[in-house]
Parts: C-alpha cells; sequence; structure tokens
C-alpha cells in the first residue's frame, strides 16, 4: 500500500481513465481498512468509530463534545460556474485537491456530500468524483450507502403519517387540513407524485385532502440534519417544523403533535457523519446531501466540525453553480455554524464555457475560441460574485483530454484581468499529483491572513429585500416579481414574526435568470416568485422561483435503463 502522500502504483490504477468508465478505475483500486485510514490520517481510534463492513464507517458523535468547539483546520470551499451538461467536475476537483494537499504533506480531508438517487437513476450521475480522482467504494456511495437518506425519508414520511392519523382521530390541535404544508417526500425522481389527493376510500381511510410528494433532498428533514451539531438541537429543531396553520390561522408545529421524539429516534444514526477514503487513501467525509438547486446544498455542519477537528485543511463543495452553492454555504450555513471559508475554488471547463457561449454538447471538444470567449462572461460573473463576499476565489480549469493549449492561455489570460488568477488542474487524469498546482495556490491562499468574509445580506432587513438583494446582486435581475400566492404567504411570515431567517432561492441551477436557456451572464431579467416555504426548523425561507420543481422528472432516458450486475456482484452502467 502506499505511503501517505505517495502516488498509488500504476498497477493499482491501469489503465487510464480515457477507456475505463468511473466504476472501473473505482474498483481496480482496493481499499485500505477504513479503521487504518482513520487512526493513520485523522489519529482517530477504532472505539470512536462504528465500521459498516472494512470500507465504511460512521463517526460516534457520542464520543465527542457537542458541539465541537476546537477546530483547528481552516475550510476551502470548492464551487462552480454554472453547470452544463458537459459536466464541471466540482466533486472531482474536491477529492482531487484534498489529495494534492496531502502529497504537499498537509493533512487534508475531503468534505463532500451523500449521492442522491434520484439523479443516480436520473441524468446527473452520482457524486464521488471522477476519474482518479473518486471517493471508494463508489458504488456503495452511489446506491444507499449507510441509509442516512432511507432514514431521512422514514422521519420525514413517519410525520405526515402522524399528521394525517391526527386528523383521522378527531383533530385535537384544530390543523386546517386545507392548509396543511407538510408532504411526502422519496429519494427517486417521480413527476407522476408531485400532487395527489390523499385519504380517499371513505372515513375509514383518512381525511381526503391535497397533498403530493417532494425528493428527500428538498425535505426539511434533510436541511435540519445538514445545520444541526447535537442531539438535542436535532429535536429542538425537528419540533420547531411548522407542519401548516389551526383554524385560527396559527402555525402548528411538530411538537405540537408530539412527533419529535420519534423522529429523532428515527435519525439516531443519520446524525453521524460517514468516513470513506479517496483511491489515494486520504479521508473523505460524507454526509447529507439537500440539493443546491431547491434547498441549500451543503454537507451537515458536524461532519464539517469534525474533519476541521482532526485536519488541518477541509476541502468542501457547495451544489451546482456558485450563485446557488456558494451563495447559500455562506448566507445560510455559515451564517447559522459559525464557518467560514479561508479560500475558495471555482471550478470551470474549456466546454462548459463553450455551452456558455452558445455550443451545443456534441461540439463542444471541437476548437472554438470564438463562443469559447462569448462564454467567459459566465465565469467573469461568477468571481465578481463571489468577491462581493469578501473573498477572491481561485480559479481551477479541469482539463478534459483534447484542450487545447490555446484555449487554456485565453481563459487564464482573461481571469488574470479580474484580480485573481487560474490553475489548471489535471486531477482526472492523474489524480492527486495532477492538482498539485492548484494545491500549492490553495496552500498559499490558507497560509496568509483569514479573509473577512460577508454575508450579502443582513438579518434584519425585509425578507423581500433580501431575495432583491440576491436578485440584483447575484443574478443581474432588474426587478422581482411576487405572484398573489408568494405575497399571500409573505405576509404570513411576518405575521408569524419569522423575517429575521435568511432565504434559500430555489430556481434553475443553469441560468442567473430563471429561463435554463438563458446563457452566459444575462442581466436586466425578472426573478419571478412562485412561492414562499417558511422552514422554520431549518432556519430559513425557501423562495421558489420560475417552474423549478422540488420534485425532479426523469429524463427521456433515464440513467437507470443502464444499470446492470452479475452474479459475482460487478456492478456495469453505473458512470
Amino acid at each position: 500500500m502506499p505511503k501517505k502522500g505517495e502516488q498509488p502504483p500504476q498497477s493499482e490504477m491501469e489503465p487510464s481513465p480515457e477507456i475505463l468508465s468511473d466504476i472501473e478505475i473505482a474498483t481496480s483500486v482496493r481499499p485500505e481498512s477504513i479503521l487504518d485510514v482513520a487512526e493513520k490520517r485523522l489519529g482517530l481510534t477504532p472505539d470512536v468509530l462504528i465500521p459498516y463492513g472494512h470500507h465504511i464507517a460512521k463517526l460516534n458523535i457520542r464520543a465527542f463534545d457537542n458541539p465541537v468547539t476546537e477546530l483547528k483546520g481552516k475550510l476551502v470551499l470548492v464551487t462552480a460556474m454554472t453547470p452544463t451538461p458537459a459536466g464541471e467536475g466540482k466533486t472531482t476537483t474536491c477529492i482531487g485537491l484534498s489529495d494534492g494537499l496531502n502529497r504537499l504533506g498537509i493533512n487534508a480531508s475531503a468534505c463532500i456530500r451523500e449521492p442522491s438517487l434520484g439523479p443516480c437513476f436520473g441524468m446527473k450521475g452520482g457524486a464521488a468524483g471522477g476519474g482518479r480522482s473518486q471517493a471508494i467504494p463508489m458504488a456503495d456511495l452511489n446506491l444507499h450507502f449507510t441509509g442516512d437518506f432511507h432514514a431521512v425519508t422514514a422521519a420525514h414520511n413517519l410525520l405526515a403519517s402522524l399528521v394525517d392519523n391526527h386528523l383521522h382521530w378527531g383533530n385535537k390541535v384544530g390543523l386546517d387540513p386545507r392548509r396543511i404544508s407538510w408532504r411526502r417526500v422519496v429519494d427517486l425522481n417521480d413527476r407522476a407524485l408531485r400532487n395527489l389527493i390523499i385519504g380517499l376510500g371513505g372515513a375509514a381511510h383518512g381525511i381526503p385532502r391535497e397533498s403530493g410528494f417532494d425528493i428527500t433532498m428538498a425535505s426539511e428533514v434533510m436541511a435540519v440534519l445538514c445545520l444541526v451539531t447535537s442531539i438535542d438541537e436535532l429535536q429542538q429543531r425537528l419540533g420547531d417544523i411548522i407542519i401548516g396553520v389551526n383554524y385560527d390561522g396559527l402555525p402548528v408545529t411538530v411538537r405540537d403533535l408530539g412527533a419529535d421524539g420519534a423522529m429523532t429516534v428515527v435519525l439516531k444514526d443519520a446524525v453521524m457523519p460517514n468516513l470513506i477514503q479517496s483511491l489515494e487513501h486520504n479521508p473523505v467525509w460524507v454526509h447529507g446531501g439537500p440539493f443546491g438547486h431547491i434547498a441549500h446544498g451543503c454537507n451537515s455542519v458536524i461532519a464539517t466540525q469534525l474533519a476541521l477537528t482532526f485536519s488541518d485543511v477541509v476541502v468542501t463543495e457547495a451544489g451546482f453553480g456558485a450563485d446557488l452553492g456558494a451563495e447559500k454555504f455562506i448566507d445560510i450555513k455559515c451564517r447559522q455554524s459559525g464557518l467560514r471559508p479561508h479560500a475558495i475554488v471555482l471550478v470551470c471547463t474549456l466546454r462548459a464555457l463553450k455551452m456558455q457561449g452558445g455550443v451545443v454538447k456534441e461540439s463542444v471538444a471541437l476548437p472554438d475560441s470564438k463562443h469559447l470567449k462569448k462564454g467567459l462572461a459566465n465565469l467573469a460573473k461568477h468571481i465578481t460574485n463571489i468577491q462581493q463576499f469578501g473573498i477572491t476565489p481561485i480559479v481551477a480549469i479541469n482539463r478534459h483530454p483534447g484542450d487545447l493549449e490555446t484555449e487554456l492561455e485565453t481563459v487564464k489570460t482573461f481571469v488574470s484581468k479580474h484580480n485573481t488568477h487560474a490553475v489548471i488542474a489535471d486531477n482526472w487524469r492523474d489524480g492527486g499529483e495532477g492538482a498539485e498546482a492548484l494545491a500549492l495556490s490553495v496552500k498559499t491562499a490558507v497560509d496568509g491572513k483569514a479573509p473577512d468574509v460577508e454575508m450579502l445580506y443582513h438579518d434584519d432587513i425585509a425578507v423581500e429585500n433580501k431575495i432583491h438583494t440576491l436578485a440584483t446582486k447575484l443574478y443581474g435581475a432588474k426587478a422581482v416579481e411576487f405572484s398573489i400566492q408568494a405575497k399571500k404567504q409573505l405576509a404570513e411570515i411576518q405575521r408569524a414574526g419569522f423575517t429575521t431567517l435568511p432565504v434559500c432561492i430555489a430556481k434553475t441551477p443553469y441560468s442567473f435568470s430563471v429561463d435554463p436557456k438563458q446563457l452566459g451572464a444575462p442581466i436586466g431579467h425578472v426573478l419571478t416568485v412562485r412561492e414562499l416555504r417558511l422552514l422554520a426548523g431549518a432556519g430559513f425561507i425557501v423562495v421558489i422561483c420560475g417552474d423549478v420543481m422540488t420534485m425532479p422528472g426523469l429524463p427521456r432516458r433515464p440513467a437507470a435503463m443502464n444499470f446492470s450486475i452479475d452474479n459475482n456482484g460487478n456492478i456495469k452502467g453505473l458512470f
């Protein structure tokens, strides 16, 4: 086995990712015992770990002070330009950068989210990285893992069943069946479940009412799980969740129904972070997975805090582009937890830049300086957006095979005019070795003075002003328009006294606007707010914009159609 900081022998990682799929590369590397990884890389002894087989473990949070107060490490956020079907490689860069830092002799960990079965079986793919920068065991990570998402689904739906049971047995709290906001969830993409009538079949089968399903990643239970720092806080926040209003228009909470204890019990193991390893046997913390375009898009605070306790540098990620992921990381996760990034890496690719310039996916690998230069407007907008938070990002160009040096230099020259610099990252092809140049830039940043990171808005400004700030300062919009429904919901939030909460914009991730077809850096558009959802337990207000759905649908040919497994357990088609 390679020692820490050494590139694994070629025999472990041959042949190259140009020939093998991600899962073939992942299975070509034999993982070390997770107990050995934890002890050698993090100083964690086996008694604080709960093994799930030989290569996955949960960290027993009851063995540590909660909340964790002594954080020795420095936090690095990896975010990206606006995503495209060509893929930007945010998780790949996150893991590769951690491996690169370890090659420089820095005790570093990656800290990422868990994949959802919805995208895995849909079109986005997994969330274990790619090429030679992956978290392993890759198949386990992408398929069920330690069951955290199923626990979130069960806790969420337990509450839903208790709500309907409460109605059936007399409705003691006077919950208005017409104004129940708590839906059900499932960890799959299924558009047919978006809107339903439940309780049909007569008095013995419940009270008929409108409801529906969201995907588990959009559940408030998932958001709560990813923002708490202890079991006690978990139950407190679950109890604060508002499920609807009574006939007097007053909020009804989970605590009013007495369901907070049972939900916490269901989540007793899911609240513990998971630990696996990279292809180069460095620690990868994996926990939680709220979507970046309909939730706050960050891994758990508990996992991040514990990683910072046992590592000198922690590389984490936030969902989708920086206008959603990085903004929510700072304005929601950092606001609530006190965490602050010491450096930010902004990932881009030549292919994505060309697509932002108007090139179709089938032609992104072809030389095209014209559309590349046009697409650079998108990258520039993300750079200046991040700078508004008081920190200038390092741009990582995730190199693809066949990328032209002249086009790479075009990007580097462009970035240099925005008070920062770009580094070519070759970790998809070469693992940690290919990320050493990026790691050196990050090392320089974290060795320097910590930036004075600022939130984009203050707690005490009006909710509509918070939304307007994000729309105009980050998205380039000229105005915000609220639907009649959203205006009513805004008034209800104000009457209930939750105006100090941050906002979580839910919109298409494929454009700064609400129209996924508006590429580049559009300006002068209107942010249309369709609906507001108060997540009192999670501590933020979801602002649903345009046509975005909290239950995704499947594409014409889902990725699930490509999956198969043989008698030896070998999976094919898993990316």
